[in-house]
C-alpha cells in the first residue's frame, strides 16, 4: 500500500519533472533530448552477463570509474552498462569510457518504466552509486532476482532526517538490497536505523579515495599551463554554484591588488550556467574568455594564439576537463562551500598535489574535511575577504603542497582499497571467483 501511494504521487509529479527538463534545456539543449529513455524506452541490449552501474551525474561517474575499469579488466566476458540521469553525467560516461561501455538514462521510478528498462537491459548485477533509493526500481530488481549493491552509500545529517520521516517507505526499500556498502561506520548505523538489516550493511570505505592520478591528465594540465604562462599565479575555483561566483570574483579582485598577473580559472558545477557566470564577471569590470571559444575539447588552443591577459577570467564551460585544469593550476578552491550546497570532493585536487581551500559549508564531505584539517592539508575560509587574503598569503609566501607531507600521503594510502573490497563482494553476489 505504501509503495502504491508513492507511485500515485510520482505519477502526478511526472509532468512537472518533464517540464523541469524542458526548462533546463534553455541552458543545455541536451536536457530536451532522449526523453524516450527517461520513460523506459531504452535500447534493447544483447543477452549476456552484464554489470549495471548507476551513476547520477559527473561526480558519481568519476567515483565509479575505478570499479568499471577493474571489472572490465577482470571479467572481459561481461558487458558493462552505465546509466545516468543528467546530460553532464552522460557526457562524462562517453568521455571516460567511449564505446567500451553501454550507456542510457535511467527512467523515472514508475513500475512500468523501470520494468521496461530491466527487461530491455537484462542486467545480471546492479551497483547504484551513492544514496539513490528508488522503491519501484528496487522492487522490480527483487522480482527478477537481480542482486543490487548500494556503493559509497552515505547519509548526511540533512538527508538522514528527511529519510527518517519517510521510514515507512525507505525501510522496506532498503530491505530489497543485497548489500549496502556504506562509506563509514556512522553511515552504516544510519542505514540500519532507517530499516536495513545489520547483515545487509558493511562499511567499505570511500570509493573517492581510489581516484587515479592519470599521467594523461597531468600531461594535458602541463600543456595548458605552458600556454597560460608559467610565470604567473594561477588558481582554480572548481564546481561553483549560484551566489558563490560573486564571492570568488571579489576574492580574485583582492588578489589582483597584490598579484596583477594572477589568473582565475572558474569552473561552474553546471557548465550550462556559463552565461550567468559571464554576466557576473562582466559586472565586476573583469574580462572573461570561455574555454569552448579557445578550441574544441579536449584540444589545446593553437600555438600562435594569445593567453588570457591580466584581469581576465577563464571560464571552463566544457565537460570532463576539470582534472586537467586542476593540473594546470597552483591552488584549488573547491566550490559549493561558501554557499550551503555541502561542498564537493577535495580529494581530486589533493591527488594532484595542489593546496586546497574551501568554505565552511562542507557537510557532504564532513569527515574528509575534518581529517584534512587535522593534517593541515586544507585552508578553510569564511568569506570572500578571507579567501582573497588566503590566496595572497599563499602566493606571496610560497605554495605548500600537501602531497609532499608524508602524513597526508600516508592518510591517502590508508583510506584506499574500497574499490577492491566492493569488487570482492560483487563477485561473491554474482557467483564469481575472486
Amino acid at each position: 500500500m505504501t509503495r502504491l501511494l508513492y507511485t500515485a504521487l510520482l505519477l502526478l509529479l511526472t509532468p512537472l519533472a518533464l517540464l523541469r527538463l524542458w526548462l533546463r534545456g534553455k541552458g543545455n539543449p541536451d536536457y530536451r533530448k532522449r526523453w524516450g529513455e527517461r520513460l523506459g524506452f531504452v535500447p534493447v541490449l544483447p543477452e549476456r552477463k552484464r554489470l549495471w552501474v548507476h551513476a547520477v551525474s559527473v561526480g558519481e561517474t568519476v567515483a565509479a570509474a575505478p570499479l568499471v575499469r577493474a571489472w572490465r579488466s577482470t571479467h572481459p566476458d561481461w558487458a558493462v552498462l552505465v546509466t545516468t540521469t543528467t546530460p553532464t553525467g552522460s557526457a562524462q560516461v562517453r568521455r571516460m569510457f567511449g564505446d567500451n561501455v553501454e550507456h542510457c538514462y535511467l527512467p523515472f521510478d514508475l513500475p512500468w518504466m523501470v520494468g521496461m528498462f530491466l527487461r530491455r537491459c537484462r542486467p545480471s548485477l546492479g551497483v547504484v552509486m551513492e544514496t539513490e533509493i528508488w522503491p519501484n526500481l528496487y522492487a522490480g530488481a527483487q522480482r527478477r532476482d537481480l542482486p543490487l549493491i548500494m556503493a559509497n552509500a552515505r547519509l548526511s545529517d540533512k538527508s538522514f532526517k528527511a529519510y527518517r520521516r519517510l521510514r515507512w517507505l525507505v525501510g522496506p526499500t532498503l530491505q530489497r538490497v543485497a548489500l549496502i556498502g556504506a562509506r563509514g561506520r556512522e553511515d552504516a548505523e544510519r542505514f540500519v536505523t532507517l530499516g536495513a538489516s545489520a547483515h545487509q550493511v558493511e562499511a567499505l570505505g570511500n570509493l573517492k579515495f581510489d581516484l587515479e592520478r592519470s599521467p594523461q591528465v597531468v600531461a594535458a594540465g602541463q600543456a595548458w599551463r605552458d600556454w597560460l604562462g608559467q610565470g604567473r599565479p594561477v588558481w582554480i575555483a572548481a564546481s561553483t554554484h549560484p551566489g558563490e561566483e560573486e564571492q570568488i570574483l571579489a576574492a580574485h579582485r583582492l588578489l589582483l591588488e597584490q598579484q596583477p598577473q594572477a589568473l582565475l580559472v572558474l569552473a561552474p558545477r553546471h557548465p550550462e550556467r556559463a552565461e550567468a557566470v559571464l554576466a557576473a564577471i562582466q559586472a565586476t569590470g573583469l574580462q572573461a574568455v570561455r574555454r569552448s571559444a579557445l578550441a574544441p575539447a579536449p584540444e589545446l588552443p593553437s600555438p600562435g594564439s594569445s593567453a588570457p591577459g591580466n584581469g581576465t577570467v577563464l571560464v571552463v564551460d566544457t565537460l570532463g576537463e576539470l582534472m586537467t585544469f586542476y593540473a594546470a593550476s597552483d591552488i584549488a578552491y573547491v566550490g559549493g562551500s561558501l554557499v550551503p550546497n555541502g561542498g564537493h570532493n577535495p580529494l581530486e585536487p589533493l591527488v594532484l598535489g595542489l593546496p586546497v581551500l574551501s568554505g565552511p559549508q562542507v557537510f557532504n564531505f564532513r569527515e574528509v574535511y575534518a581529517e584534512l584539517q587535522v593534517l593541515d592539508a586544507v585552508t578553510m575560509v569564511e568569506s570572500a575577504d578571507a579567501l582573497g587574503r588566503a590566496l595572497g598569503a599563499a602566493f606571496s609566501l610560497g605554495l605548500h603542497a600537501p602531497a609532499a607531507n608524508p602524513a597526508v600521503a600516508g592518510w591517502m594510502r590508508q583510506n584506499q582499497g574500497s574499490t577492491a573490497r566492493l569488487i570482492e563482494r560483487a563477485q561473491r553476489l554474482a557467483g564469481l571467483s575472486a
